[in-house]
């Protein structure tokens, strides 16, 4: 676990305009669009948003790999491919308003910030949140709204929302979230044991009912709760 002020400010690094725009284009190509991620906006926001800006300094030349990379305080930053396919299962539309649990990096509100109207991202290390709002806010970023807080009850005040994607592995769903979870709304939340293989769920609201369905296996760093 690596805790050195190095990982919190990550690649805020001044760099070329385009110097990464090849491997950014390869990436969306060889590991996203042939996996037949096919929404228009998603591979936007991933041919867009600078993912090499999301990582440590030392993770740099690996940031468009086909893999999750570590940030420190033992969290990660997901692989391309699942950011992206969390994303398009959400079916973000422009008007949308966007809860997300686990901000880390800040990577995966970048990439929604592309679509949606506004990100409301909630990280409870908060030194990981520090960075993000500084990283996002440097980006440019002014529809993402970041918190340090416990991400099990959501973020009532912004509430209802229209997705929502939580983006560590939970043991069961939160009914804060569910409650949160605007009448059509969709949430997509990795459920299961944070030792073992975990499952990553489509949650569906439909007035009162509540539709889960199961997806792909996944390995999600664990849903972190407050002391």
């Amino acid at each position: 676990m690596i805790k050195t002020a190095a990982v919190l400010l990550l690649a805020i690094l001044p760099v070329a305009p385009d110097e990464y725009d090849r491997q950014r284009q390869e990436m969306v190509d060889d590991q996203i669009a042939d996996r037949r991620i096919s929404d228009s906006a998603t591979l936007h926001a991933m041919r867009t948003v600078p993912r090499h800006l999301f990582v440590p300094p030392h993770s740099v030349d690996d940031a468009y790999d086909d893999r999750p990379l570590p940030i420190g305080y033992g969290q990660t930053i997901s692989q391309p491919y699942i950011v992206a396919y969390m994303t398009e299962l959400l079916k973000p539309q422009a008007d949308h308003r966007v809860l997300e649990i686990g901000t880390g990096s800040g990577y995966q509100a970048a990439v929604l910030a592309e679509i949606v109207d506004t990100v409301y991202t909630i990280e409870i290390i908060t030194e990981l949140e520090n960075a993000a709002a500084e990283r996002l806010k440097k980006l440019g970023y002014k529809n993402v709204k970041v918190k340090n807080a416990d991400g099990y009850y959501g973020w009532e005040e912004y509430s209802p929302f229209d997705a929502i994607v939580v983006t560590a592995a939970a043991e069961y769903i939160p009914p804060p979230l569910i409650a949160q979870l605007k009448d059509g709304g969709r949430m997509v939340i990795p459920v299961g044991s944070p030792f073992f293989v975990q499952t990553l769920m489509l949650v569906e609201k439909r007035g009162e009912d509540i539709t889960t369905e199961s997806l792909i296996p996944v390995r999600f760093v664990p849903f972190k709760r407050a002391n």
